[in-house]
């Protein structure tokens, strides 16, 4: 399935809640189906800078795809994070460097986010770009 597929998806999973308590607790349960990250990726290298809470992220490439782990020690950090993985995990490096994220914005979570939960939501975007552009490079 196609990023933009994906993206679409979440947009309309998103459009069938009401306000926004409910968002945050289908956020909460999308964290709780997260596939968590083996707890050797549990590292400081691993860690994304810029969350208030702890997130682990692990990309690995597989073929010529990105699969990506992930854990939070926060449920809604958790729920956005597999958000984020169930968007970008099992997809090209290059497909992921060119995604448009405009779909954060379809859905509302950065506004609906504290500051530090929003820019948080920024790190987690770098790190995954990070991983494409790293695994990009390399044949």
């Amino acid at each position: 399935m196609k990023i933009k597929d994906i993206q679409e998806e979440i947009v309309d999973e998103f459009s069938m809640f009401d306000d926004w308590m409910e968002r945050y607790e289908y956020i909460i349960e999308l964290g709780k189906n997260l596939p968590l990250i083996k707890e050797e990726f549990k590292t400081e290298n691993n860690l994304i800078k810029g969350c208030q809470s702890k997130v682990w992220l692990q990309g690995e490439k597989k073929d010529d795809k990105i699969v990506f782990t992930a854990d939070s020690d926060a449920i809604l950090t958790k729920g956005i994070i597999a958000i984020l993985i169930r968007t970008f995990s099992n997809q090209k490096a290059s497909d992921i460097l060119e995604a448009d994220m405009s779909f954060i914005d379809e859905i509302g979570l950065k506004e609906h986010l504290s500051p530090t939960r929003a820019n948080g939501l920024v790190s987690m975007i770098k790190n995954i770009k990070m991983y494409a552009l790293a695994f990009n490079t390399k044949n």
